[in-house]
């Protein structure tokens, strides 16, 4: 996409070639009585001219002269050609109507009929709906997964610290994917391709309007929470390679370091970004590209992306050497793959794999099937992204997963101890009992077993097999036994080994 002002700088440079060109032409002949003979025998012929939008070379009397519409015009169709009439006498055709040189530039022109703009229309009203519903999905799943990783203390380690800074960083880019939306596209806006006049293109630049800082600070945070997306992903491939090939200290200042590439690059080079686009192009609301100011922060994340890459490819190739190495002669071969290929495919989302099918193919011309298949693929991608990556590292998650059972019986059992010692109960000594009786939940007070007010463990509400008795939940343990300190970020797991299985 074009500025209006990379539009008519195009033009400028097209109109000072075709004058230079026209200026040549004569000089290629050099002596001026053959150049007289040759003109003679020529005989009358249409003169080359620039025409405000294309340089026309010199026609033949009583030809049609074509020229492939010119690429500098963004939203001309580059496939069509333009045409105009020499007439006998070595006159360019007029048209009357108007008084001015005819063109035909409908070809050149199919990208704004009406046709052409219902099925534009069409196609981003697919790709809007599509990425709504994607973003939509991601965000409320991403809330959630937030939500339980900072409720359950447990579950408080560098592991899900780096998890809660990722999902908090897709939450920002969905939310303000949104207000974008809706401070750019919420109010009806003329439409600037219905025809492209010289006058337009010609016109002053527009003054910067106070209106538009809003608008301004809009795309800004949209491009930093963009940034922070792509680097949160590289940090969590940086911590997970830090996992297998180096001694991992996980403390709080390594934690720290992690946070400043997350939160803090992006927000250097973004707002160096402003700075410049604010001195040299501040035109619009800054949604349209701005020339080569878009490599400010392009280019950083364009690094993010292929490191990303090599990480992700280095972990799978070692997952793969000690996937044989483990399971040589114990499993089939096709079990093997399944199990690499399941890994693999866990890890893909996290990495941001999909970012590099379309990296080195930029946005040409908003038309094609290939155009078309780009766009899908990236907001299908794109959008879903938080999703899945919630998906897999929280909610499937098995320390989750326990943290939440648990949770569940506790409250399970709450609601059945409220019960049991509301007045009249069965169970609660009333007048009618021998006398109060001494119960422990823990089974070692002074009515020991026999005194407990639980049944057998397999008809506990809720039981979970292999988490301990409802007495080893309830009571109370002395700090520093299977407690959670959260200064230590190490406990959830203390060994690496331990927590790169828990990560996949």
């Amino acid at each position: 996409v074009l500025t209006k002002e990379e539009q008519i700088y195009l033009l400028v440079e097209a109109k000072e070639k075709c004058q230079r060109d026209i200026k040549a032409q004569p000089e290629k002949i050099k002596d001026p009585d053959v150049r007289c003979v040759f003109a003679l025998w020529a005989g009358p012929s249409c003169p080359p001219e620039w025409d405000g939008i294309i340089c026309w070379p010199r026609g033949s009397p009583s030809q049609e002269v074509s020229v492939p519409c010119p690429d500098y015009i963004y939203d001309f169709n580059h496939k069509g050609h333009a045409y105009r009439y020499c007439s006998a006498f070595g006159t360019w055709a007029m048209a009357l109507s108007i008084n001015k040189t005819w063109a035909n530039y409908t070809e050149c022109a199919l990208l704004f009929s009406s046709e052409s703009r219902s099925h534009q229309k069409e196609v981003f009203d697919r790709l809007h709906l599509m990425y709504t519903v994607g973003y939509s999905i991601s965000l409320a799943s991403l809330i959630v997964a937030v939500c339980i990783l900072s409720y359950f203390k447990r579950l408080h380690c560098t592991r899900n610290y780096i998890h809660v800074h990722l999902f908090t960083s897709f939450i920002c880019r969905a939310l303000s994917i949104f207000i974008k939306d809706m401070v750019l596209y919420s109010g009806p806006s003329p439409s600037d391709t219905d025809r492209i006049r010289e006058d337009e293109l010609r016109g002053p630049l527009p003054e910067p309007q106070s209106a538009l800082v809003g608008c301004k600070v809009v795309v800004t945070l949209f491009l930093y929470f963009l940034a922070t997306n792509h680097y949160w992903i590289l940090v969590e491939g940086l911590y997970l390679h830090s996992l297998i090939f180096m001694a991992f200290l996980s403390n709080k200042s390594y934690l720290w370091v992690l946070i400043i590439i997350g939160w803090g690059v992006p927000a250097v080079f973004v707002s160096i970004w402003a700075s410049v686009r604010a001195s040299l192009a501040d035109t619009q609301c800054w949604d349209l590209s701005a020339g080569n100011m878009k490599w400010v922060y392009q280019i950083p994340i364009l690094a993010a992306v292929v490191v990303n890459f090599f990480l992700f490819l280095n972990i799978v190739r070692v997952l793969a050497s000690k996937l044989w190495e483990s399971t040589t002669g114990k499993l089939d071969p096709r079990q093997q793959y399944r199990k690499l290929l399941r890994s693999t495919l866990v890890l893909m989302p996290l990495f941001g794999v999909h970012y590099v099918v379309f990296t080195a193919m930029p946005y040409t011309e908003v038309s094609g099937l290939l155009w078309q298949i780009q766009m899908h693929y990236e907001m299908l991608f794109n959008s879903s992204q938080g999703f899945f990556v919630a998906f897999f590292y929280c909610f499937c998650n098995g320390e989750v997963q326990a943290e939440i059972r648990k949770a569940h019986f506790r409250r399970l059992l709450a609601l059945d101890l409220g019960q049991r010692e509301r007045p009249g109960s069965c169970c609660c000594p009333g007048r009618g009992s021998p006398g109060p009786q001494n119960t422990s939940l823990a089974g070692r007070g002074a009515g020991g077993t026999r005194g407990m007010l639980l049944p057998a463990r397999p008809r506990l509400p809720g039981y979970i097999p292999g988490s301990g008795t409802s007495a080893q939940l309830l009571s109370q343990r002395p700090r520093g036994e299977n407690t959670v300190d959260l200064t230590d970020l190490t406990q959830c797991h203390p060994q690496p080994s331990k927590e790169l299985e828990t990560v996949l």
